[in-house]
């Protein structure tokens, strides 16, 4: 072990601040056992509570990983909840003891073949986040990429409703087949399960339907790997993240400032596990009377900006309260379908592009396409 590299990482800890204590790691004694060898391997265990933000444990991660001497691939966490049992369990030769308590805390891993995984978020329901995700998947694949979405709102999903399919997909050689509309693959617990069955699942069920949805759908070969979020910072957007390296986020959010004070929380959230917030959608801006050409803010206005403002990403675009447009989701008719010289589709195609911009001038490469 070398003193200074052992600092370094003890320094790197102190300066993660626990919301919930008001206190950074080291103080508030979530860290035990660190160890570190003259190698660069890392170990400890971090102390994590149910009312603690499961988003530490990767905010942790990449601070190690940060500093100067540490073996990338040389940090291993064991996560243990204080509450949990003191019964210990031995894991593989080599590995230290758990809890009986603890929970796993994987390293996201690249899967290329998925092309660019981006989150399409918000911080509260009722915002039009899957109607956003829904056309933009399609406002892609008509600019020619090759685009997947799955709908990871497991209480609620949406994705069958918007494109329109109900039908259960079928399973090839052991893997599930996602269904395709408008050119765009789907995969949704709604394709799985009755319509009218509520979803009583707890985290780790959750997690573990993403993790198949990732591992266990043949997606073939994608450009862009769109992800229905649901509302809010829960295990839905945690195990996204440690299953899979996601590419950036989209915000979605309406200009009232309740809207825009919980998205601003889902912001956050993707910038402490290091995912980029790709930029800010502003959806059901003010309506313009096609007749009088008065315009009407129901919503009020400029909401989208200040919160584009206060994260540091762009505002890709609002898109104007249109009438029909909740009609034709309803419909499974997403409106760049439906309408497509609307103020709302032209809107969201021009979101796509902006989209596709801000994912390329961030280095994102796409997949080289099977010949």
């Amino acid at each position: 072990m070398t003193p200074s590299l052992q600092a370094a990482v003890g320094a790197a800890l102190s300066r993660i601040q626990n919301p919930r204590l008001e206190n950074d790691l080291l103080s508030a004694g979530m860290v035990r056992d660190l160890e570190v060898t003259a190698e660069g391997r890392v170990s400890f265990t971090f102390l994590l509570s149910r009312e603690d933000p499961a988003t530490l444990v990767r905010e942790a991660r990449n601070a190690v990983k940060a500093v100067d001497g540490v073996q990338q691939d040389g940090v291993k966490i064991t996560v243990v909840d204080p509450s949990g049992p003191a019964k210990t369990t031995h894991g593989p030769p080599g590995s230290s003891p758990q809890s009986a308590g603890s929970i796993p805390a994987p390293e996201p891993v690249a899967n290329p073949r998925l092309g660019r995984v981006i989150a399409i978020s918000s911080g509260k329901g009722g915002v039009g986040k899957s109607t956003v995700a829904a056309n933009l998947a399609i406002a892609l694949t008509r600019q020619g990429h090759r685009v997947g979405v799955m709908d990871a709102d497991i209480y609620g999903p949406n994705i069958p409703r918007m494109f329109g399919r109900f039908d259960k997909p079928v399973v090839i050689h052991g893997r599930i087949q996602p269904l395709d509309a408008h050119g765009v693959k789907l995969m949704s617990i709604g394709f799985l399960v009755e319509r009218d069955a509520p979803a009583i699942w707890r985290g780790p069920i959750i997690m573990k339907v993403i993790q198949q949805f990732l591992r266990d759908v043949e997606w073939g070969e994608l450009d862009y790997f769109l992800v229905d979020m649901p509302p809010g910072t829960g295990d839905a957007q945690l195990s996204l993240v440690q299953s899979v390296a996601v590419s950036g986020a989209v915000i979605v959010t309406t200009p009232q400032e309740m809207a825009v004070g919980d998205a601003l929380k889902g912001a956050k959230m993707f910038e402490r596990v290091s995912v980029p917030v790709l930029g800010i959608v502003e959806n059901m801006s003010a309506f313009t009377d096609p007749a009088s050409g008065a315009r009407v803010a129901f919503f009020g206005e400029g909401g989208g900006q200040r919160l584009a403002d206060e994260v540091g990403a762009p505002l890709l675009g609002t898109v104007a309260l249109s009438p029909g447009l909740a009609a034709l989701a309803d419909e499974g008719k997403p409106i760049v379908v439906a309408e497509p010289e609307s103020p709302a589709s032209r809107s969201l195609t021009a979101i796509a592009e902006r989209v596709h911009q801000q994912a390329s001038a961030k280095g994102m490469t796409l997949p080289v396409m099977n010949q």
